[in-house]
């Protein structure tokens, strides 16, 4: 199986960019780049996102989930799912949110999403 790192060198060295020159475009360190690219090390989801943007792939490309680097949502429906507000009912019960293989109930759906919220308050 491919790694990450292997991907994002390939996708890197495909377009004759240096690592200097794909950290600057992405605003990550060269160190950084250089750790996942050898696999030391794996890029954050906010990484990922930049890396897949910019290079106009999916993120299940890059983790190895399908070989297609094509299959990437049309702007339109990715600003969708971006925009989504899961503390919508209708959305929860729609999605199917699971913990553990179990269906999570729409009050355990808002205590968690009231976990989150309160983690990101405290950064």
């Amino acid at each position: 199986m491919v790694r990450i790192g292997d991907k994002i060198a390939l996708l890197r060295e495909k377009h004759a960019l240096t690592q200097e020159e794909l950290s600057s475009k992405i605003n990550i360190s060269r160190a950084s780049l250089s750790h996942y690219e050898k696999n030391r090390r794996e890029p954050d989801y906010e990484t990922v996102v930049k890396i897949a943007d910019f290079f106009k792939v999916s993120i299940d490309y890059l983790l190895g989930r399908t070989e297609d680097p094509r299959v990437v949502l049309e702007p339109e429906v990715r600003a969708f799912v971006d925009s989504l507000e899961l503390s919508d009912e209708k959305i929860i019960d729609r999605f199917s949110l699971t913990v553990d293989g179990t269906k999570l109930t729409f009050d355990e759906a808002k205590r968690f999403i009231a976990f989150v919220r309160a983690e990101r308050s405290l950064r």
